[in-house]
């Protein structure tokens, strides 16, 4: 059912008007007394997901008995970044899933389904894994909370994504991953129907229909002078939300260019981008507008990792990012890598497959960390005063010099494509 929506290119929802939304929503679902709120962690900040956390505390009060952070494979949050994020909220509240041991396996996508909507790219059952917290946890509400956003994994971000990836397991992590690499980053960026989709989607519907999820979620894209701005706010226990606000998200977050791009620069936040894992979103999100033999730069201050996790970032810096032929063959061959499919559909994605050079900056990766995972280096401080993100807007700028660049100050929140090759 769907219980509030409200968006469109043109509409930027203010505290008031998202509250009202959400307060609206929450009405509709009739009282509960036991609460759990799943919003993203700090690395998705600009999702307004905590300020809709925040909301729904107010809501609430004492009935939403927990926080879980869907952090996926990622690194617990901090104090700090639960105070910023969910100013408000009670940091007793959060919880810290842990992918690895914290898991309950409710069901098994079969293999067959998963080689059809796969295209035979792969053939494998899919282990349906949630947080022991959502499969047992005896809430009578579990408010799923994100941003949809065009994903280099799924195609869209969020809906039931946030449940299986978020708060899933180590095998139900990789395995979403790997489908998505081996049928293709490309094929799937910025669609809402995807063979992950489709296996996630027959998951829920299958193995957690009986659970009680509300998913609520957000459009954000920029406005005047590059601010941020809530475009739509979908609230909805099924599909319904998601698809419209997927609808939505590509109209905002979706450059489409008609000639494809010489030279981008991209800035990543150094609060929110601190590995490549996450750092490549520069990558996922520009690849379908470079030019065949352009130039990829990122300036990325706050590198400092390549894995958010020890492992992952240990198989990172052994096998590097050497595109999708070396990376199935490593994987093929090694064991480790064959129990991590993640960390080989990670390399995958982050290869341009020798089509573009990528160049990164980091702030505290040394060059020869750099090149040892086949990007190419450049020094931060002389590529920061060449390309001060100060001085620079988003989209097409001209340099004294004449140079003619292309600059993302954010690849989390958008998708830019040549016409051409996302029609493919």
């Amino acid at each position: 059912m769907l219980y509030f929506a409200r968006g469109s290119v043109t509409d930027e929802l203010s505290d008031a008007d998202l509250r009202a939304g959400l307060f609206a929503a929450l009405e509709r679902l009739g009282p509960r007394s036991r609460v759990l709120a799943v919003p993203p962690d700090f690395t998705r900040f600009h999702s307004q997901a905590g300020r809709l956390t925040r909301l729904a505390y107010d809501f609430y009060g004492e009935k939403m008995t927990d926080v879980l952070p869907a952090l996926g494979t990622h690194t617990a949050m901090t104090g700090d970044q639960i105070r910023e994020m969910f100013h408000g909220v009670p940091e007793y509240l959060f919880r810290v899933h842990n992918w690895r041991t914290g898991i309950t396996t409710v069901g098994e996508v079969p293999a067959a389904f998963v080689r059809e909507v796969s295209g035979g790219a792969v053939d494998f059952p899919w282990p349906a894994q949630v947080a022991n917290l959502i499969a047992t946890g005896g809430h009578d509400l579990i408010l799923s909370i994100g941003q949809v956003v065009p994903h280099e994994v799924i195609g869209m971000a969020n809906y039931n994504k946030n449940i299986f990836v978020g708060t899933g397991g180590q095998a139900g992590i990789n395995k979403s991953h790997f489908v998505g690499a081996a049928f293709g980053m490309e094929r799937m960026m910025g669609r809402a129907d995807t063979p992950v989709r489709r296996i996630l989607n027959y998951a829920s519907e299958h193995f957690t229909s009986h659970l009680p999820i509300v998913y609520v979620h957000t459009v954000v894209g920029r406005g005047p002078g590059g601010r941020l701005v809530v475009r739509g706010l979908f609230v909805s226990d099924d599909a319904s939300g998601f698809e419209k606000a997927a609808a939505l998200s590509l109209e905002v977050n979706f450059e489409m260019l008609e000639a494809p791009l010489k030279k981008v620069v991209v800035y990543l936040d150094p609060a929110e981008f601190k590995s490549t894992w996450l750092g490549n979103k520069a990558v996922y999100r520009t690849r379908m507008a470079m030019a065949d033999g352009g130039e990829l730069l990122i300036l990325a201050p706050g590198l400092r990792e390549f894995g958010e996790d020890h492992e992952i970032d240990r198989l990172i810096r052994k096998y590097g990012y050497r595109g999708t032929p070396a990376t199935l063959a490593a994987t093929r061959a090694n064991a480790e890598l064959q129990n991590n499919l993640s960390a080989a559909a990670h390399l995958i994605h982050g290869s341009s497959e020798g089509r573009f050079g990528i160049t990164y900056c980091p702030g505290h990766l040394t060059q020869a960390e750099i090149e040892g995972v086949n990007f190419k280096y450049a020094d931060l401080k002389t590529m920061m005063q060449r390309y001060d993100p100060r001085q620079l807007k988003d989209g097409w700028n001209t340099l004294p010099d004449g140079e003619k660049i292309f600059y993302i100050s954010n690849p989390a929140l958008g998708l830019w494509a040549c016409r051409r090759r996302f029609s493919n």
